[in-house]
């Protein structure tokens, strides 16, 4: 049974992600790499780069502070509101990315709540970078937040107590107890939450208008590129955003060996 159920999950696996990575990278360099390269020199190409390391670099740093914060909180002390606080950081999971970005529209857009006060003072939010930040905030946000609850939880609270009661702060505390004994998980939970920044798609897609050029995200260009039987500039973006999620899962497998090499040592 054991060996039923073992290849049971390499034929899921194969079927559902190896075959479709593969066949991503087989159709980028079908018909050789000159046109890749042209694909990915291309200025809307490059545009849509920048965007997308753009949000990425104001979202990721964002999360992680709430992230950790948040976390913080939840595993180290009793308050009112721990389980709502709980639920509303993995509201992201239950919420459709589309509806999300439905949200912000309603909020930021022309005819939103805010809208009118925002045209008067001649903001825009929705269509522009302020509203793919949004987005992308709010669908990225669990990842570093899920990542380090249950390991400080597990940790407990002994050596913050331990360090009160030498009299080290709480910010002492946080910075020498803390942070040092989740920095592997915390790194981890920045590279899920960098990854699933980069390659979101439904969320942005609502708020950025598919200005080409300008508030394209390359998940976004990579839909405008097919819907135009540009299949060779496609499946280039494509085939990017595959490796940048391969090099991520690299990362956190090195991330989560040296975790456990450091709990080994320590024991």
């Amino acid at each position: 049974m054991r060996a039923v159920l073992l290849l049971l999950a390499v034929l899921a696996l194969a079927l559902f992600l190896v075959l479709p990575t593969v066949a991503v990278f087989a159709e980028a360099s079908r018909r050789g790499w000159p046109p890749v390269a042209e694909a990915l020199s291309d200025p809307d190409t490059i545009a849509a780069m920048r965007l997308t390391l753009l949000v990425a670099a104001i979202a990721v740093p964002v999360n992680t502070l709430g992230g950790v914060a948040a976390s913080w909180c939840i595993a180290k002390f009793d308050f009112p509101g721990k389980r709502l606080l709980t639920t509303l950081i993995e509201l992201p999971f239950s919420v459709s990315p589309v509806i999300s970005g439905l949200v912000w529209v309603l909020l930021f857009g022309a005819q939103g709540w805010f809208g009118p006060w925002l045209q008067a003072h001649d903001i825009q939010i929705i269509f522009a970078l302020p509203g793919l930040v949004l987005a992308t905030v709010f669908v990225t946000f669990p990842f570093v937040a899920r990542t380090l609850i249950p390991l400080m939880q597990e940790q407990g609270r002994e050596a913050e107590e331990t360090a009160a009661t030498l009299g080290a702060s709480g910010w002492q505390s946080f910075w020498r107890v803390t942070l040092p004994e989740v920095r592997w998980a915390l790194l981890a939970g920045i590279l899920l939450c960098n990854a699933r920044a980069m390659g979101e798609f439904g969320a942005v897609a609502v708020v950025s208008g598919h200005i080409r050029g300008e508030t394209n995200t390359l998940p976004l260009h990579v839909e405008i590129l097919y819907n135009e039987y540009q299949f060779v500039g496609a499946f280039a973006v494509a085939a990017l955003l595959a490796s940048l999620a391969l090099v991520t899962l690299c990362a956190k497998l090195l991330l989560e060996r040296l975790s456990g090499r450091r709990t080994l040592l320590e024991h």
